[in-house]
């Protein structure tokens, strides 16, 4: 998808250059020390509780790692823990003499094992990015030590039990990845109080509806996909517009009108709210969304008229309605290719359009239009 390939863009470019920054000085660290006797560099490490703390960690984490098929962790030996496969040091912020660890990334080493209580003796990490691995159970309640963690990435593993409450006690955190993981249960609202630039808890098992008190949250994007959220979109996801770029919704069970104030979200460049139960008609408060470029409506049982308003967007590349039955679509609309816009608009009730919905489907639905009006969202649950 369009959106994710940006999203995936964005954060590897601002993540590759973290890493290289702890990198680059983890390599400065190791050349000003190839001139001392090898002893001597793990007499520093010793000597140096930060890392004497961060040995301990790793090394009981390595007690309970089971399978490592690429042997990333076979070099986890021995006190000089920053000259290890995945662990970036960095000089520590209050005392720049002194190195600390400061990031972990063993992302896609397919590691199976679970991360034990010793890893909240890793204070300073900055970042922790453990993508694609085969990490289970839950998250020790000690990574609350972890106060300066700035990019927490833990997708794509196999944790499990309610929403890990443990990480909204990170004060500095702001990248949160918890994508294709096994976690179940409500949403805390407080996440979305939280100040966070990104929030991904896609295609996990989470059951509760989106908080209809959504705060004043400065996330840029968020990602709700593939879970069974049900509920409706509240009004307050208007307080996302100062900073939200990216809304997928895709998968995630809700139901009713999508709100007006969707369109309050004016940095909003992707919206994709596919395979839900929403109704109703397309906000016309969309068509003030100037910077919009992939628009996603598909597989809903929305109806009404597609407005020329969002067909004339100006950013629009792709806009897609199908599988819903609208009955009208003004304008350009019903050729968007000719403005060099991707579209697709089948299995509607498009009357002069190919492979649409048969009459009977049609008229059962539109013999009932939904108003929107009588259908608000966010006033009847607390």
């Amino acid at each position: 998808m369009a959106s994710r390939s940006s999203l995936v863009t964005t954060t590897t470019a601002v993540f590759s250059f973290l890493i290289l920054y702890l990198a680059n000085i983890t390599a400065k660290h190791r050349h000003s020390t190839t001139n001392d006797h090898h002893h001597h560099h793990h007499d520093s490490s010793v000597s140096n509780p930060r890392l004497q703390q961060a040995y301990l960690a790793l090394q009981a984490w390595k007690l309970v790692i089971y399978s490592d098929p690429f042997n990333t962790t076979s070099d986890w030996i021995g006190p000089s823990v920053c000259s290890y496969t995945g662990i970036y040091c960095a000089p520590y912020p209050n005392d720049t003499n002194i190195q600390t660890v400061a990031g972990i990334d063993l992302n896609h080493a397919d590691i199976a094992g679970f991360l034990p209580n010793e890893f909240g003796l890793l204070s300073d990490l900055a970042l922790l990015h453990l993508n694609s691995n085969r990490f289970c159970g839950i998250l020790p309640l000690t990574l609350s030590n972890l106060t300066l963690l700035f990019e927490l990435d833990l997708s794509n593993n196999r944790f499990v039990g309610p929403f890990p409450s443990v990480v909204m006690s990170l004060p500095s955190l702001k990248f949160l990845d918890l994508r294709f993981n096994e976690f179940e249960g409500p949403l805390p609202p407080e996440l979305f109080n939280k100040n966070l630039d990104a929030i991904f808890i896609n295609s996990n098992r989470l059951t509760s509806v989106i908080p209809s008190n959504l705060g004043s949250s400065t996330a840029s994007v968020v990602v709700f996909a593939n879970n069974n959220l049900g509920g409706c979109l509240p009004p307050s996801i208007a307080n996302f517009a100062n900073t939200m770029e990216e809304l997928l919704l895709i998968n995630t069970n809700i139901s009713g009108c999508l709100p007006q104030e969707v369109g309050f979200l004016y940095k909003l460049r992707v919206l994709d709210v596919s395979s839900n139960k929403l109704v109703g008609e397309i906000p016309y408060s969309i068509a003030g969304l100037a910077h919009l470029e992939q628009l996603n409506l598909g597989h809903n049982m929305m109806s009404g008229v597609v407005p020329l308003g969002v067909c004339e967007l100006p950013n629009l590349v792709n806009f897609t309605f199908s599988y819903n039955y609208f009955f009208e679509e003004e304008g350009v609309c019903g050729n968007l290719t000719s403005v060099g816009i991707v579209a697709d608009d089948r299995r509607n009730c498009l009357p002069e359009r190919p492979l649409q919905r048969s009459k009977k489907e049609c008229d059962a639905v539109l013999e009932h239009p939904v108003d929107c009006f009588e259908l608000p969202c966010g006033h009847t649950h607390s």
